[in-house]
């Protein structure tokens, strides 16, 4: 059966998901959506919008095949799960527990703890690394910095064929590779993913930096502990679309100020709310993936050795103040004052 012909199911509307079923719909007419039935009900009232970064009004809306409920998938050849690592196994329970037959899973998840998860419910499955940052505006508004890439793999390089066929479909309409060096890319993203809790932690995009020179510091120590961490497991580096280089976050730490902020700036421009900030910022939420990406690099740095002052004293601040009801971002003053322990603790 040709790709055109097979019936796929985005299970998730937020930021990735959403702009996937935008960009995937007007090449692929069996391409559905899932989501709760108030954001269904929206993307079918006023459309689907993935907007690039700045051109908001001239993007046309896509209209979107929304399903609000389960049991209304049938007979899905392939079917994305674009929620985050504290809803996945809920989900994955849910699709098992109510979908028929043996459809090719795709997870599109940060870190590695979905390939944890998913094999406990399904024997097809293809990780992809998502390498483009987005945010959920509202319900069916999402808006992207780049149109991709995604990179798909299997952890052993087994499932080549299912690994076509997604491939095949993803590349209709958004830049998509298929690799055989799935955990390099999946662990290259963590560490770009390791700044999201310092950013929300403060409180970046939320209000105004009090120190810039403190919050550049921390944030490049974060990076450059995690290349170290990654190497000293065994990993080796894959170049995600515009997201800086490993010598460049090196780079930025080893040299004085004067050579690098313009570098650190340029790349500051870039950031947007993260996926953490979005969780705790805008949506007031509790849960977050701080033990997935930040606590499985804790972890990783105990495997390996790495005291990893920055991403301890970071991670330890987000589990505290992230309980706080409502949570408060504090000062970049505050958070280098508990790396200073951190550091002293050795």
């Amino acid at each position: 059966m040709s790709i055109q012909h097979k019936k796929v199911v985005i299970f998730g509307a937020g930021a990735v998901g959403g702009s996937l079923a935008a960009w995937m719909v007007p090449h692929h007419d069996q391409t559905y959506i899932l989501d709760k039935p108030e954001v269904i009900s929206r993307i079918e009232e006023h459309g689907l919008q993935a907007y690039l970064e700045g051109e908001k009004e001239q993007t046309p809306l896509v209209h979107v095949k929304g399903l609000s409920d389960i049991t209304q998938i049938d007979n899905a050849d392939i079917i994305i799960i674009a929620v985050k690592n504290y809803s996945l196994d809920g989900v994955a329970k849910l699709i098992k527990d109510n979908i028929k037959g043996d459809p090719i899973i795709v997870a599109l998840q940060n870190g590695i703890q979905n390939q944890d998860i998913l094999p406990q419910y399904f024997k097809k499955i293809i990780y992809g690394v998502v390498g483009y940052n987005a945010w959920l505006d509202e319900p069916g508004m999402v808006g992207y910095q780049k149109k991709g890439p995604f990179i798909l793999g299997t952890p052993d390089n087994t499932l080549q064929e299912e690994l076509k066929e997604v491939a095949s479909y993803f590349q209709l309409g958004v830049e998509t590779v298929a690799t055989d060096h799935l955990q390099d890319a999946a662990y290259s993203k963590m560490i770009i993913n390791l700044t999201n809790s310092f950013t929300t932690l403060v409180g970046h995009k939320y209000r105004e930096i009090s120190e810039f020179s403190l919050f550049k510091k921390i944030l490049t120590n974060l990076l450059y502990e995690g290349v170290q961490i990654v190497k000293a497991s065994g990993y080796k580096e894959c170049r995600l679309g515009g997201m800086p280089s490993w010598r460049t976050m090196t780079v930025v730490v080893k040299l004085p100020d004067f050579m690098t902020n313009s570098i650190f700036k340029k790349n500051l421009a870039k950031m947007v709310l993260s996926s953490m900030g979005q969780d705790v910022l805008q949506r007031k939420g509790s849960e977050t993936e701080l033990e997935s990406l930040n606590g499985h690099f804790i972890a990783l740095a105990n495997k390996v050795g790495h005291k990893a002052p920055y991403n301890r004293a970071v991670y330890d601040m987000c589990q505290e103040k992230f309980k706080e009801v409502p949570f408060q971002p504090i000062t970049e003053e505050e958070v280098w004052k508990r790396i200073q322990i951190q550091m002293k603790k050795g």
